[in-house]
């Protein structure tokens, strides 16, 4: 595949994954709903999924990670968004080492009880490892300091709470892979404008509704 649309397909992914953290997962933060498993286990397990199914390309899902991630910062709203930002970017990259091993070829996790266990293993793995990252990156970066003692308090928490992301990752992979493989063989003339298009939207967006709260 191209460089260029791959980078389009990162660009364009990446930016939807964010507008979703930024908009919807401040939402669901406002209102009180497990945010953080609900955005890992529907938003970016089915953003992912859907990329390695569409694209077929490793290291595509770190790259979505890193521009979700740094569209999060614009956005310094519904919780911790230096934690959030942390999380994101990590959870691309524990994706990438867990499915590093498995074929490009999504046709053999499509057998229900294998695209459900992957779903659930690979969901529950993302959620906590990017849980457990920001722990200990964002004291650190906060120059706080990250004390192993502190983190071992909150373990047990950040177990449990992966338990939901797990089980809505068991839903949302599987409907993904249940999914026909889309037709991306579409013309630059086309392809190009629109992920180009939807990516400055997602951009537009999240930063004019920050400047709107900011100054209202």
């Amino acid at each position: 595949m191209e460089k260029m649309k791959l980078f389009a397909g990162i660009l364009v992914l990446g930016s939807l994954w964010g507008f979703s953290e930024c908009i919807i997962g401040s939402v669901l933060y406002d209102s009180n709903l497990p945010a953080g498993a609900l955005m890992t286990g529907v938003f970016a397990m089915g953003l992912m999924t859907m990329s390695r199914m569409l694209y077929r390309q490793r290291g595509m899902q770190l790259g979505m990670g890193l521009v979700a991630g740094a569209l999060r910062l614009f956005n310094p709203f519904g919780g911790c968004f230096i934690c959030s930002a942390i999380a994101i970017m990590a959870e691309g990259l524990i994706f990438e080492i867990l499915w590093y091993k498995i074929s490009l070829d999504i046709n053999e996790l499509k057998l229900p009880k294998l695209s459900v266990s992957m779903g659930i293993t690979t969901t529950y793995f993302v959620y906590v490892g990017g849980y457990i990252v920001t722990q200990i990156l964002t004291p650190v970066l906060s120059s706080a300091g990250f004390y192993l003692e502190n983190l071992l308090v909150f373990i047990p928490q950040i177990l449990a709470a992966g338990l939901l992301a797990a089980i809505i990752g068991g839903i949302t992979v599987p409907a993904v892979l249940a999914t026909k493989k889309l037709d991306i063989a579409i013309r630059d003339q086309l392809y190009y404008p629109a992920t180009i298009g939807i990516s400055l939207v997602c951009w537009f967006v999240v930063i004019a509704n920050t400047i709107i709260i900011l100054y209202a």
